[in-house]
């Protein structure tokens, strides 16, 4: 599982559990299973009517996603396409297809395929820039499924809570005052599910799916320079260091901070000794 959805799911429930603990006196007033119903079948159900059945039904598989543990190693598609940079500019056709056999990256083996078939540069980056085009538009329109799910859930609790009050309102002058207290639980209770599933469920789903998606741009980004350098037979030492900046934190660029220290500490020894 991903360490850091593991920690949000355990931080969220040691939440529940604090506020179960220490503000109430009986933890079951929390538990309301129609009001819950009404957040969750009303969220569903806008949802249908929004998106095709095909993108809906994808929401499980999308779950699983954001939980498991993907690991992007950027610095090994970096050294493959140096390899196969180095063989490439020895104009060994096969060798390169040798290497490309080991690559496991499919964007990056689709774009070397195409270069080895002697494909014209312009045509192999128009063909890569409509797959990166295509994976942002894909995968936007999932993280937009949960930010609307995250509008939905808040919205339906509000809905809840009227209609306990209007159930409140109908019981007021009969003097059941269990039904009274039923109904302004539900009231209550409808809008705290709502602002939990959209708050601790929803929304931080469709954060980590765009974060994930701007990983994966970057990547295929780096993989697409790399290609072009290939068609143009870019040294592979200039290649190494150009994907490299890719993935560079701009702070590196422009100061070591422990560098930066060291001389700041010698500059004020000095001063003091003078």
């Amino acid at each position: 599982m991903n360490p850091s959805s593991l920690i949000g799911i355990v931080a969220s429930i040691l939440l529940m559990v604090v506020i179960l603990a220490f503000s109430a006196d009986n933890p079951q007033l929390y538990l309301d299973w129609p009001s819950l119903a009404i957040v969750l079948g009303g969220t569903v159900a806008a949802t249908f009517l929004s998106y095709p059945l095909r993108d809906v039904v994808r929401i499980f598989g999308l779950f699983r996603t954001v939980l498991r543990d993907e690991h992007i190693d950027i610095q090994s598609d970096i050294n493959e396409l140096v390899q196969i940079a180095k063989i490439w500019v020895t104009g060994d056709s096969h060798a390169v297809e040798q290497a490309l056999t080991e690559v496991t990256n499919p964007f990056l083996r689709t774009g070397v395929q195409l270069i080895i078939d002697r494909i014209p540069e312009q045509d192999i980056l128009d063909l890569l820039q409509w797959r990166i085009s295509r994976l942002r538009t894909r995968e936007a329109a999932e993280a937009q499924l949960f930010r609307l799910m995250a509008n939905y859930a808040p919205a339906f609790g509000m809905l809840g809570t009227l209609v306990g009050l209007i159930n409140v309102m109908g019981n007021m002058g009969n003097g059941d005052m269990p039904a009274f207290g039923q109904n302004l639980a539900m009231a209550l209770m409808t809008t705290l599910y709502g602002i939990l599933l959209s708050n601790l469920l929803f929304r931080p789903v469709a954060v980590k799916l765009e974060r994930r998606t701007e990983q994966r741009l970057i990547l295929m980004n780096m993989v697409l320079q790399g290609i072009s350098m290939m068609c143009a037979k870019s040294s592979p030492g200039l290649m190494r260091e150009t994907l490299k900046s890719f993935v560079a934190h701009y702070e590196d660029e422009i100061f070591d901070g422990a560098v930066g220290q060291a001389e700041h500490a010698e500059h004020t020894e000095s001063s003091t000794r003078k």
